[in-house]
């Protein structure tokens, strides 16, 4: 099986990287395409993989072709692979806002699996929401499954719906805990703490909240009440989070960016 990751930016390296890694597919057997020869040339060196700028070409000789280009970049993308594909081959979209109907109609192609990936993918600790259409057959599920896995967690979803909300949520996520990371940590810098201790001390802080709330499974209120005396330093902490509209905050950039993920594939006049 050989693969074309037509796009080889940060999210196409990171799939690069990690189905190399976890040994899904053969270093002989990526064939990666970009229109920056400097990228190109990076990638190839790195990975030791096949390059070239030519994604008709990359197309044509591949398995399954994964589309990991920019929104912007698409609708060039698909006029020149339309008609390039035959029966048998998968492609492979990561490209945000990018539905199934734009992705088959654009290439006269029926088999496509949709995909939303996010940034973690690139330390193998990503999760990609996906669907396919009809046409996909079992066989290609379970490719599209072994590389979606190499990056991470997948979760397959039988509404095409759920890549939006998916969208805004785990693949713009990673950008709010950044966020909510560097706020913490330079809070931490205000009240006298060295910086570097307070970055120790914050990711740390991250990582383990998450882990206790996937290994206990608790409602992450039951978890916040157990950290949460009463009278003491977090419920005054809490109080000025809540006083700051901070949850009304955090739906507010949900739904923003849900909507922007919509606009990106047509779907919405707002």
């Amino acid at each position: 099986m050989k693969v074309a990751f037509i796009g080889a930016g940060v999210m196409g390296e990171a799939m690069i990287s990690a189905v190399i890694k976890q040994k899904t597919i053969g270093r002989d057997a990526i064939l990666a395409c970009d229109v920056d020869p400097a990228r190109l040339a990076t990638i190839g060196k790195r990975y030791k993989v096949s390059h070239t700028a030519d994604c008709r070409s990359a197309a044509k000789v591949c398995d399954v072709i994964v589309l990991s280009v920019k929104p912007q970049t698409l609708p060039k993308v698909l006029k020149d692979l339309m008609g390039t594909l035959k029966e048998g081959q998968l492609v492979l979209s990561i490209v945000a806002g990018a539905t199934l109907e734009t992705l088959t109609k654009g290439l006269k192609h029926d088999a496509v699996v949709r995909v939303m990936p996010n940034t973690p993918a690139q330390v193998g600790q990503g999760i990609s929401v996906w669907t396919a259409t009809s046409a996909v057959t079992q066989a290609q599920k379970e490719i599209a499954q072994n590389i979606l896995k190499a990056t991470g967690r997948e979760i397959y979803v039988q509404d095409e719906k759920y890549i939006d909300m998916a969208t805004a949520i785990s693949g713009s996520g990673p950008a709010y805990i950044f966020l909510i990371m560097e706020a913490l940590t330079d809070a931490a810098v205000h009240i006298g703490m060295p910086r570097k201790l307070a970055e120790e001390l914050v990711t740390q802080t991250v990582l383990g909240s998450a882990y206790m709330s996937r290994e206990t499974g608790k409602h992450p209120a039951e978890l916040k009440n157990m950290v949460t005396s009463p009278g003491g330093t977090t419920a005054e902490g809490l109080l000025c989070l809540e006083k700051g509209g901070v949850r009304a905050i955090l739906a507010q950039a949900v739904i923003a960016a849900y909507e922007k993920a919509q606009r990106l594939g047509g779907q919405s006049s707002k």
